[in-house]
């Protein structure tokens, strides 16, 4: 959700132990001044002024800050279409306030600003999207900037706010009535919060690395990460900034934040770890979105460190709209993001020019002139395919069953070498629990969309720490994770665990095999899960992987993301000789077949140029 304390937060914790986060997280909500860098720009091409939205919910009522952003020169007859950006990074004083020298993002307390907030000026300015006619509107979620109103992360407060929002932008003199949504991270999710609500006027959202299910960014059904801890904290510390000293004095008296706000916000998200509690159902996204209509173009990376593809195909199946998406093997990055050499952290070239052919075509009915591929994937060997859909529609799922044995509950094991004290793919702590080997595989496969798994244990205590991970071994037994989930069994005796692990989209060699491990945890990512220190009986159980029928054989434009070579690199673990040595035959498609000539199934498919 932030865009890079969590994170290194969540590097310094491994590095420093669990006993580091309770000082980490108040050292964040504790204020510091780091030296004023100036927060707000000026926007050339914009004529900048301010706006109070009403926003009423059953969570309390709020009045909303708004940064508008007119072409230069326009006059309320110049009617023009309104991309709409909303959030708790647009405070006056910097995007997250004096979290910022953790975030690496600039923090003014004093001010003047020459503008309004910097966080999309890269999209504002990269897209000429002012110079093509559009309005550009910032606006603060309730508690955050110069909005008023309490917090409220995903729940009914905030997506009175985005309906608020939108609907007024829709009804402004100068719009013509379409709205579309732009954001990345927590400015993403409420993006989806558009898609779900459907109000009157959205046309279109472009969500880039999104939540789907808020519980599932701070617990793993009932397993705690940091976040837990730590994103209550920072979201507190951030609505807790005032704007600039030197700002309007209504700005700053709506920017005041109640403490009570922030207690209950920090109370309610790291005291509730129940999945099916009231509370997180009302901020589980993936139900809102069944039949939604709104055109929706999202950007995942599937090996994510921060927001993961938990929950993107549940999300993409229950959507009805029509889909555009951007996937593949990045980190928390944005499409047109850059490393310091100037190489794409994606890879692929083009995305404010294909953001704004999808804005054009649903907020001006403008037919696009460029064929795109509808949803464009990057798989683990750096190439980009173009499907129809995603999952293809060719995926089938095949079910191995899985071994029997015991693991200890340390709460200490790691998916891979990175994440283990040693560093070394062999370390017991990357090696341990229950593992299902495959036979070295007889053909290429193509593992493409969500794995699912049904684990049977016995637990004598309750609480116990169960994780499924899949991975990718090469000849000698070393390979990636692929994917993973994780789950606490509750309740002692015998249970039946079903896990979603998270969306991927990977190839396998003939003669690779694919392992499952069944564990008491991945270090790297649930952190603060507790352990029962007791021995888990794995009697079975059986895992779901998602493969294609047929093999891709053409592609489209795209380098391999910056962060691939370094994630295959580092994120490997070693399945022990004994799991090696019984290894089984999974069950698999047959060999992939060529896909017929001109289908959506060879990988270089494009929507027609001037569809609608």
């Amino acid at each position: 959700m932030s865009e890079r304390a969590l994170t290194r937060f969540g590097k310094s914790w491994r590095r420093r132990g669990a006993g580091a986060v309770a000082c980490a997280v108040v050292a964040v909500m504790v204020p510091f001044a780091p030296p004023a860098q100036a927060a707000g720009v000026a926007y050339p091409d914009a004529e900048w002024s301010e706006a109070w939205i009403p926003s009423p919910s059953s969570a309390g009522d709020a009045t909303l800050h708004a940064d508008v952003l007119r072409p230069k020169g326009a006059k309320d007859t110049d009617k023009t279409p309104v991309i709409l950006s909303i959030g708790p990074y647009f405070n006056h004083s910097g995007q997250t306030g004096p979290a910022g020298v953790v975030e690496g993002t600039p923090y003014d307390p004093v001010g003047p600003n020459a503008g309004p907030s910097e966080r999309f000026q890269d999209f504002v300015e990269g897209s000429g999207l002012l110079k093509q006619g559009y309005t550009f509107v910032m606006v603060d979620l309730r508690g955050f900037g110069g909005s008023t109103g309490c917090l409220d992360w995903s729940g009914p407060g905030e997506k009175a706010d985005v309906v608020n929002a939108v609907t007024w932008a829709a009804n402004q003199p100068w719009s013509t009535g379409r709205v579309g949504m732009y954001g990345k991270s927590y400015d993403g999710v409420t993006g989806l919060v558009g898609v779900n609500e459907r109000p009157p006027g959205l046309s279109a959202v472009v969500s880039q690395e999104p939540v789907y299910d808020d519980y599932r960014y701070l617990y793993g059904d009932g397993m705690r990460r940091v976040n837990s801890l730590a994103t209550p904290a920072l979201y507190d510390a951030i609505a807790a900034a005032p704007g600039p000293i030197t700002d309007a004095a209504g700005y700053n008296a709506r920017s005041l934040n109640d403490p009570v706000c922030l207690a209950q916000n920090l109370a309610k998200q790291a005291g509730d770890d129940r999945h099916d509690s009231e509370f997180w159902r009302q901020r589980d996204l993936i139900p809102g979105a069944a039949g939604s209509p709104v055109p929706l173009f999202l950007a995942q990376g599937l090996t994510e460190n921060n927001t993961v593809a938990d929950g993107t195909q549940e999300y993409l199946e229950n959507h009805q709209g029509y889909e555009r998406t951007w996937l593949g093997p990045w980190e928390h990055v944005r499409g047109n993001e850059t490393d310091e050499t100037g190489r794409l952290k994606m890879g692929r070239q083009g995305w404010f020019d294909e953001v704004m052919r999808f804005y054009d075509r649903f907020l001006k009915d403008r037919a696009p002139a460029v064929a795109d591929p509808p949803n464009a994937v990057q798989t683990n060997d750096g190439f980009w395919r173009s499907e129809a859909q995603w999952p293809p529609a060719d995926m089938r799922e095949f079910r191995t069953p899985l071994n029997s044995g015991t693991y200890v509950d340390h709460a200490q094991s790691a998916a891979t070498a990175a994440g283990s004290t040693s560093g070394k793919p062999s370390d017991p702590a990357v090696t341990s629990g229950v593992w299902t080997v495959s036979n070295p595989l007889p053909h290429d496969v193509h593992l493409s969309g969500s794995p699912k798994a049904s684990v049977d244990v016995t637990t004598a205590r309750p609480n116990a720490n169960l994780v499924v991970d899949v991975y990718d071994l090469g000849p000698d037994g070393t390979g990636p994770l692929i994917t993973r989930q994780g789950h606490l069994v509750r309740e002692p005796g015998e249970s039946t665990v079903p896990l979603r692990l998270w969306g991927a989209d990977w190839k396998l060699p003939a003669g690779h095999r694919i392992g499952v491990r069944v564990t008491d945890n991945n270090q790297d990512w649930w952190r603060l899960a507790a352990p029962s220190g007791q021995t888990v009986e794995v009697r079975g159980g059986s895992v779901d992987l998602p493969f294609l029928e047929h093999r891709r054989t053409m592609t489209v434009q795209g380098a391999p993301g910056v962060q691939l070579a370094g994630y295959l690199d580092q994120q490997r673990a070693s399945a022990p000789a004994e799991a090696t040595s019984g290894s089984v035959d999974f069950a698999l498609p047959g060999p992939l077949a060529d896909p017929p000539p001109d289908s959506v199934f060879t990988g270089g498919y494009v929507e027609p140029v001037g569809g609608r």
